[in-house]
């Protein structure tokens, strides 16, 4: 006896942005960039045909809490599949005739990505990527593996906003990679609300509801604008305003420096300071893992015969260190050539204040070629606990900015 052969039938046509992203091969692709693009449709739906696609195929559709992850994702599956696929609910699974397998989970803390450790899964799909933090993506690219002849994938959605709002706008809408990660792995498809056809015919007033919201959220919500977010801190700042091409440096600047030191990240930033006023950031260094020994050496090299006036440092630094008995600036000035070392002002709600009466001037401008300051300065939030105050989560994105903010409060010209 035969067994009935299962069908399957999906209603809805992709629009053309959302067949870009079925027909997308990269390795990573990130899809989004506004509200109401037909984000997670097109997730659960590319999903959905690659299962159908692969025998055996292994998913994981990754939320960043189990409502979300039940209403837009869990209770529309069981829609569309209609019984095609069985669904456990104890493993929040649906399993495919072929034998391919869709599971679902979410990542609410930071430590909730550890469950996924040690699983192995031909394709993750990440819905609203930029509520996940970097370290939560890292570890999950580390399960995208196994040993068939499956493409090994990962699809993000994602809007401007949210912990991982840096990450993401690095590595798919700036395009700025490490050593590690190659750009060919990467691409993004940029989505509006105005490509979104069902929207546009279901609800004609979205987009006039998103023309009307306050300025900053307009534009990143309406517009998909990756330098302006709801909960920016610094939304003075502009890549337009701020950002300039490189210039010479004569004599006729003042120059001095400022860093902040941690061995997960020495950051150091030089200034350039002119007769009229005007203020440049012209040089950064970004390293990890560096003594205080090798910091300020690497410093000194950088510095060279620069007529570098001080640098400005993190008051801990005066601190005396109960491992070697000597505060760290006793250890870095121990270095030859390391310029002048003074105790920058830490004062963070009177320094972020300064910060920002910088970006209100026109002749405050920096380096094209200071990439780390200009990723992270835009992307620094509100301290919830401290309205006033830069939030230190993600603490990554903090280490160039306190440098600037070391290097701005110490001037006394």
């Amino acid at each position: 006896m035969k067994t009935a052969r299962k069908t399957l039938t999906l209603a809805g046509i992709p629009n053309a942005k959302q067949q870009l992203f079925f027909n997308s091969r990269t390795k990573y692709t990130a899809y989004g960039g506004a509200r109401g693009g037909g984000k997670s449709w097109a997730l659960r739906r590319k999903m959905i045909l690659m299962a159908l696609r692969y025998n055996g195929l292994r998913v994981l559709i990754i939320r960043r809490s189990y409502p979300e992850l039940r209403e837009n994702h869990i209770l529309p599956l069981l829609a569309e599949l209609n019984k095609f696929a069985k669904y456990t609910d104890l493993r929040k699974s649906f399993e495919f005739p072929n034998g391919s397998r869709i599971n679902l989970g979410y990542c609410s803390a930071e430590s909730d990505v550890l469950q996924y450790q040690g699983q192995e899964y031909d394709v993750i799909a990440i819905d609203e990527a930029t509520q996940l933090t970097e370290y939560q993506f890292n570890t999950l690219k580390a399960c995208v593996r196994g040993v068939n002849n499956i493409p090994k994938r990962m699809y993000l959605t994602c809007n401007p906003g949210g912990v991982g709002h840096s990450w993401v706008k690095r590595l798919f809408v700036d395009g700025l990679y490490n050593e590690t990660e190659n750009p060919n792995d990467y691409s993004f498809i940029q989505a509006f609300a105005s490509d979104n056809d069902v929207l546009m015919q279901s609800d004609p007033d979205y987009i006039k509801q998103l023309e009307t919201l306050p300025p900053q959220l307009r534009e990143a919500w309406f517009y998909g604008k990756w330098d302006i977010f709801e909960g920016q801190y610094f939304t003075e700042f502009s890549y337009e305003k701020h950002v300039c091409d490189p210039k010479e440096i004569d004599g006729n600047y003042k120059l001095y420096g400022a860093f902040d030191y941690g061995f997960d990240m020495l950051a150091v930033l030089w200034i350039a300071v002119g007769y009229d006023g005007e203020c440049l950031v012209y040089r950064e260094y970004c390293e990890s893992n560096l003594t205080l020994s090798e910091a300020a050496e690497k410093i000194a090299e950088l510095c060279g015969d620069e007529r570098i006036e001080y640098m400005a440092a993190s008051p801990d630094l005066w601190n005396w260190r109960q491992d070697s008995g000597y505060s760290g600036v006793e250890i870095m000035n121990r270095v030859s050539k390391l310029p002048l070392l003074i105790k920058a002002d830490d004062s963070r709600i009177i320094g972020w204040r300064t910060v920002r009466e910088y970006l209100k001037k026109p002749n405050f401008k920096i380096f094209s070629t200071v990439r780390e300051l200009i990723r992270c300065l835009p992307a620094l939030t509100f301290d919830k606990r401290r309205p006033e105050d830069v939030s230190n989560e993600p603490h990554a994105l903090t280490h160039a900015p306190e440098a600037l903010r070391y290097a701005l409060m110490s001037r006394i010209d």
